[in-house]
């Protein structure tokens, strides 16, 4: 379900998913993907309201999505050995997501 949320970032109201829910001292904070900005956010339990009927029915601008079958690689140095090897990783490289990016563009 679609909620409108105050971000904080943005200085607005904005539609949400809500991805999870923490229990902190002060309150609930709220995991939120931002469906029109494509941008993971918290936001306090007090500033999340239900989304009117009419704005409910609004395509997305945004969608969560992943490259089918594409895995991180990153390049393992072995000083000893003096060898490069191209290898997995367990995240993406900033100048992979980068060079990403300026593909998309």
């Amino acid at each position: 379900q679609v909620y409108v949320v105050f971000s904080e970032e943005l200085k607005c109201w904005c539609r949400a998913l809500v991805e999870s829910v923490r229990c902190q001292a002060e309150g609930y904070q709220l995991s939120c993907f931002l469906v029109d900005y494509a941008k993971y956010c918290f936001v306090p339990s007090e500033s999340i309201r239900v989304l009117p009927g009419a704005f409910a029915k609004i395509p997305h601008r945004a969608k969560k999505c992943r490259l089918h079958c594409t895995k991180p690689l990153t390049l393992h140095i072995d000083y000893c050995e003096n060898t490069a090897k191209i290898g997995p990783a367990k995240r993406w490289d900033t100048a992979a997501i980068q060079h990403f990016r300026k593909l998309l563009e």
